[in-house]
This record gives structure tokens, C-alpha cells and sequence, in this order.
């Protein structure tokens, strides 16, 4: 099981680094004492199987170590998004109360902003603790012994819950059981080749599946080194991979762009890199010649939080070879290519992409209508567009689902209309996703006032303030008379992106 993979390594290479972090570089002995103190600091909290344990943060070592804290209790792990506006942690918060959140001192003002989901929660800040807070050593102090070993504990208990903004713009559960990390960690090392001997660089956030479960988990499985930067930085992630000895790492599109714009670019050593993994949205070709240009193969894997994430992939063999298809379907998954009956599509023809494996969620927590329209006999129905060549060689072809993906985050339009269409002055709202070379999609907002308002498009953008997330904010706002709308005045969403397109 997930709890055993550290115990088992620091068994084997108790001084082998399993963490390389700035300022600290922890073995896994050091790792596997680190986690079975914090599960017995949470277990002298009264955490136990089927509980639910927050964390709020940058990437950490610590964040890490509950994970596995969690595992060894049975416990279900929150990793919150610190991107995220207050109101949008308190919806989560309240949907899936934790018995413990553990919040970084960067936090701890917005989260004190929303006491009122705090209540009967054992509050820890790891520094700096303020009133009704335990600080971290503290509560470390707490464990008293071993942690309690709980024989119920198995594959299908649930560890992992990742929240991902809903269609309707409600947040989503997804429920990630440990049998679901232990396949993806397989579908991982099938992808990369894992060994022991790899060094991985991690800057994406462990708050996303693409973050923790791509690489850092199967890396930890299989012994090898992470490098685990707190969060993205061009330079830091230029000075990892010439100096750190760096065998793999995610980078998904809009860090490449970032990237390849730097000074740095040209002559930049990649030549101990195996290859780089990308993917959460679209990824454009000029990014992978670019990469291919340094000498080191760009795979693309595809999934989705629902599929922990791994589903298909290419290989580094096929890396050029097949260069803008996302792969064959995973080692340890099934794929179907379906027409809107139901029916599997013809090589070459286009059908919504179902997953199943031991990989896919659970269901979504509370949501049993939603879990039921998304898994149906063990399939996960993306709403996902995409065909197969003669070679079972899979290309994402976009997706039926609304959702807008933006420098690898998801958006949901629907999050963002509801607060448009709260403003006295605001008549209707429809947001829509417009291509961009850097970010994949950018937000744009088309706005009808209502009769007689002088609102304009940075007076609207300011409606947003505070309630949402940076990231989610429109990039432009386009003020138009009328929307398309079909005889039954629903709003028709490509019509209004071939407006949108047509004006620009």
C-alpha cells in the first residue's frame, strides 16, 4: 500500500535523498521518521480512518509527508489551491470538513477571513502560529508513539481528494482511492522507465494531480531523488536541470513559453535530461520542435484529475515520431472512443474519450448524481473529444465539456457568469475560452448590460475582485447589445465564440 512505499526505501537505502529541497535535503529514513510522527501527531488529533485532513501551502516536504501520513491512517488527504480566492476554500472547506488544516504563514490572514468554516477544526500554521492556532512543532509534539496501524486500511480506502470547479460552478470532490495511486505510480513507470537512479524536478503545485501524481509520488515509489521546488521559477528550474543533475521533469506548455522566452533558452545545458513530460491542455507544435531542438524528447501524457492523471502517453521513442498526438492509452487502462449513442467510432473518426483502470476516481464526494453520470460501468466519460490513427495513437481533438484551460489550470465559465450575473447592471454573461500561443486559452467575458448602465469592461473585471481566483479573471471584456440564443433562449456558446472570433 501508498503508506508502505517510503518504510519500504528507507528499509533498502535509508541514506539514499529522497528529497531535495531549498535549504533542506531529507533521505528517506529522515522522510519515513518525518511521517510517522506527523501521523501520530494526527492520530493523537483524533484523526482515523475516513477522516479528512487539509493542507494549505506552498510544495513542501512536509506536504509530501502527510500524504503518506494519511495513507498509513486511512485518512483522506485535501490539498488545497492556494490560487484560490477565500470563498472558494470555504465552499470546500464546508463540503468536506477536515478534522485538521494545516496552513503556511502566507495563508493564514485569508484563511482567518473565513472562520466561520473553521469551526471544531484543529487549526495548525507551520510558523508563526496566531490565537486559536497550534504551531508546528507543537502539534508534532502531539504523536506520543507509533501510530495506530489500522487493519481495515486497502486498496479501496480513499487518500486523495482534489477539488476541480464543476460545470454548474460548483466545486467537485474528486476521490482518489490508494489502489488508484498505486496504479497511476505503474502507468508512471511505464511511461518514463522509472528507476531508482532518476532525479526528478518538480515545480508544478502538489495541489494539482499533473504535480503530485504525474511524477513525485511514482518517483518516491521507485526510490528515486525529487527536487521539489516550492513553485515555479524560470530561473530556479534553469539552475535544477544544468546543475542538479535532473533526469525528468513536467512542464506544461505555458512554463515552456516561459521558458523559451528567457535569456537563458539558447543556451541552456539540458544534456542529462531523459526526456520532459507535458500536457493539461493543448500543446502547441512550435513548443514541442522547440524542446526537440535541445535534444531532449517531449512526451505528452493525457488525463484529467478524475484519472489521477495518467491515461495515455506517448514514450520517448515515439516522442518526434508522433510529435502532437498524446499517446497510446495507459498500461494499467482501457480506452473507448464513443459516438453520442454510445457506440464505439471507426479508426480515424471522432468520439468522446472514456477511461477505465484502477486509476480512475472513485466518484466525486457528495455528488452521487454526478458520479453516476461520469462513471458508467466503470467508465469515465470525459467529455473529451478525440480520434485514433492506425496505430491506436491517440489526438486530442477538443473538448465537448465548456471547461477553459489557461497556463494548465481548469476554468469553468460557469463559476465566473453566476458572479457576473449578480451585478444590478449586468443583463447576461457568457464566458468563453479564445485561443492563445502562450497560455493555450485565455478567459473573455461578453457582456449584454442591462438598459441604461454605464458599467464598462474594468468596472466588470472589478466584480471579480476577491471572489475568485487571479487566474480565472477575464483577460478582455467584449460588451455586445445581445447574445445568440437558441428558440428556447439558451445561449448558444459557439455561436458566441464565432462572434468573438469574427470581431477580432
Amino acid at each position: 500500500m501508498v503508506a508502505d512505499w517510503i518504510s519500504r526505501n528507507a528499509g533498502r537505502s535509508p541514506d539514499k535523498l529522497a528529497i531535495r529541497f531549498p535549504g533542506r535535503d531529507i533521505s528517506y529514513a529522515a522522510l519515513a521518521a518525518m511521517i510517522e510522527r506527523i501521523a501520530g501527531a494526527l492520530a493523537a488529533s483524533g484523526v482515523s480512518r475516513g477522516d479528512c485532513v487539509a493542507f494549505l501551502g506552498f510544495n513542501s516536504p512536509e506536504m509530501l509527508a502527510l500524504l503518506f501520513s494519511c495513507a498509513k491512517l486511512g485518512a483522506l488527504f485535501m490539498p488545497l489551491n492556494w490560487r484560490l480566492a477565500a470563498p472558494e476554500h470555504r465552499q470546500m472547506l464546508l463540503d468536506c470538513p477536515p478534522k485538521v488544516l494545516i496552513v503556511e504563514p502566507a495563508f493564514l490572514s485569508q484563511t482567518s477571513s473565513i472562520a466561520d468554516a473553521l469551526s471544531g477544526i484543529t487549526l495548525v500554521a507551520t510558523e508563526g502560529a496566531a490565537e486559536g492556532w497550534i504551531g508546528w512543532d507543537a502539534f508534532c509534539a502531539r504523536a506520543t508513539g507509533p501510530a495506530p496501524c489500522d487493519p481495515e486500511v486497502g486498496e479501496e480506502t480513499p487518500l486523495l481528494i482534489c477539488y476541480t470547479s464543476g460545470s454548474t460552478g460548483k466545486p467537485k470532490g474528486v476521490v482518489l482511492s490508494q489502489g488508484a495511486l498505486e496504479c497511476n505510480a505503474d502507468n508512471s513507470d511505464d511511461m518514463h522507465a522509472l528507476t531508482a537512479n532518476d532525479v526528478i524536478l518538480t515545480t508544478l503545485p502538489l495541489f494539482h494531480v499533473g504535480g503530485l501524481n504525474n511524477q513525485t509520488t511514482p518517483a518516491l515509489r521507485a526510490g528515486c531523488t525529487v527536487a521539489l521546488h516550492p513553485r515555479f521559477d524560470a530561473d530556479a528550474t534553469f539552475d535544477a536541470i544544468e546543475q542538479g543533475g535532473i533526469t525528468l521533469t513536467v512542464l506544461v506548455p505555458a512554463q515552456l513559453d516561459m521558458m523559451m522566452a528567457h535569456r537563458r533558452w539558447a543556451g541552456a545545458d539540458f544534456s542529462r535530461l531523459r526526456m520532459i513530460t507535458t500536457g493539461s491542455s493543448i500543446v502547441p507544435m512550435h513548443v514541442i520542435h522547440a524542446v526537440h531542438a535541445k535534444g531532449v524528447p517531449l512526451i505528452q501524457v493525457y488525463g484529467s484529475t478524475e484519472t489521477c492523471p495518467i491515461a495515455v502517453y506517448l514514450k520517448s521513442a515515439d516522442a518526434l515520431r508522433k510529435a502532437g498526438s498524446t499517446g497510446r492509452v495507459a498500461a494499467r487502462c482501457q480506452l473507448r472512443l464513443v459516438d453520442e449513442a454510445g457506440m464505439d467510432v471507426a479508426p480515424g473518426a471522432t468520439g468522446e474519450i472514456l477511461i477505465k483502470g484502477g486509476n480512475v476516481m472513485s466518484g466525486y464526494w457528495n455528488a452521487p448524481q454526478l458520479t453516476a453520470a461520469a462513471l458508467i460501468d466503470g467508465w469515465y466519460h470525459s467529455g473529451d473529444m478525440g480520434h485514433l490513427d492506425e496505430e491506436a495513437y491517440l489526438t486530442v481533438d477538443g473538448r465537448s465539456k465548456e471547461m477553459i484551460i489557461s497556463g494548465g489550470e481548469n476554468i469553468y465559465p460557469a463559476e465566473i457568469e453566476n458572479l457576473l450575473i449578480e451585478s444590478p447592471d449586468v443583463a447576461e454573461a457568457s464566458v468563453i475560452g479564445r485561443p492563445d500561443e502562450r497560455w493555450g486559452e485565455i478567459v473573455v467575458a461578453v457582456v449584454v448590460r442591462k438598459s441604461g448602465s454605464k458599467l464598462t469592461g474594468e468596472q466588470i473585471l472589478k466584480l471579480l475582485d476577491g471572489r475568485v481566483a487571479r487566474f480565472k479573471h477575464p483577460k478582455e471584456v467584449v460588451l455586445v447589445d445581445a447574445l445568440p440564443k437558441t428558440a428556447l433562449g439558451k445561449i448558444r456558446k459557439e455561436d458566441v465564440r464565432k462572434l468573438i472570433a469574427n470581431a477580432n
